[in-house]
């Protein structure tokens, strides 16, 4: 369940029955995986303002205790509700599992995670009602995506996997890419379809071939840049569900019918924030994830956050 938001903030506005809210959207991730998410929002929603936080001094959250990242996710929920965010988006299925329904009922302001849109598009979109889920270890070690999905349609058999190195894929072909944002998808996709990311690829894809599945649901914020690889790999007969692109969705569908869209006139800044210290690199590199330009993030301690 959605936790309620005071509707009485200086960014709210109304004009005649229309009521706007310019306060920003909070966005939070373990590292850069999470920017495929800001960087659909950012797409959909232009006027919108987005505070984007990477914990990348504390990732990967995959391998870690489910315990351990639901602190994470209070840490970093709190520091952002300082900023005045009128929603938190926890961008990162593994942070969902772990963190989503504490950070629920902690906070004052509707949480979305990545798991139920890309469960629920998952479940609409199968034919044959064979599903495929690949993600980090925590996030398949959770079960959290067959419960969400077989809550929808129980009729439904998940097959899931873990594919943690394709995390490294990601980071790997994104710092070996060249040229300008404009052509970074094109020039990324070919360095992705190295014979090397290929025969990792197989090794995880394979399985869930013979499972004959329809949909397979890219449970990590990170695998949407992966998509002519796995697609390649897995078949053109399967649907591929992004679970960043569906949770973008659900962020314009909640703030719309809780009339908190930001003003059509607003011009939307983005802000980012992160506890590496190496700030240029968080922002060469997530440049590059945002498919344009960042400013400068700011460097935030883990001291702050566990103050």
């Amino acid at each position: 369940m959605l936790a309620c938001m005071n509707m009485t903030s200086a960014s709210n506005i109304r004009y005649g029955s229309q009521s706007w809210d310019n306060a920003p959207i909070g966005v939070f991730d373990s590292g850069y995986g999470g920017l495929t998410c800001a960087r659909e929002i950012a797409e959909l929603m232009p006027n919108e303002s987005i505070v984007y936080f990477g914990d990348t001094a504390r990732c990967p959250y995959g391998p870690r205790d489910q315990a351990e990242v639901d602190l994470f996710v209070q840490q970093i929920g709190a520091w952002l509700m300082d900023k005045g965010v009128k929603m938190l988006v926890i961008a990162c299925n593994t942070a969902t599992a772990a963190g989503l329904e504490h950070a629920q009922q902690t906070f004052s302001v509707p949480i979305l995670g990545a798991v139920e849109p890309g469960a629920r598009a998952a479940a609409r979109t199968t034919k044959n009602r064979k599903v495929g889920v690949i993600g980090t270890k925590g996030t398949i070690e959770s079960g959290c995506y067959p419960r969400a999905i077989r809550n929808i349609d129980a009729g439904i058999t998940v097959f899931s996997t873990a594919t943690p190195r394709f995390v490294e894929i990601v980071e790997n072909g994104i710092r070996l890419a060249k040229g300008p944002f404009e052509d970074l998808t094109s020039s990324v996709s070919k360095v992705y379809i190295r014979p090397e990311f290929r025969t990792i690829a197989i090794e995880y894809l394979e399985p869930l071939r013979r499972c004959e599945i329809d949909t397979l649901v890219l449970a990590c914020t990170h695998y949407p840049m992966l998509k002519a690889l796995i697609g390649g790999v897995i078949g053109t007969n399967v649907r591929l569900v992004s679970s960043a692109e569906e949770l973008a969705k659900d962020v314009h569908d909640v703030l719309s019918m809780r009339g908190q869209l930001a003003d059509p006139n607003h011009v939307g800044e983005h802000r980012f924030f992160t506890t590496s210290t190496d700030v240029d690199e968080f922002q060469a590199f997530g440049s590059r994830v945002f498919n344009r330009q960042i400013e400068r993030p700011s460097y935030v301690s883990l001291s702050e956050l566990e103050g």
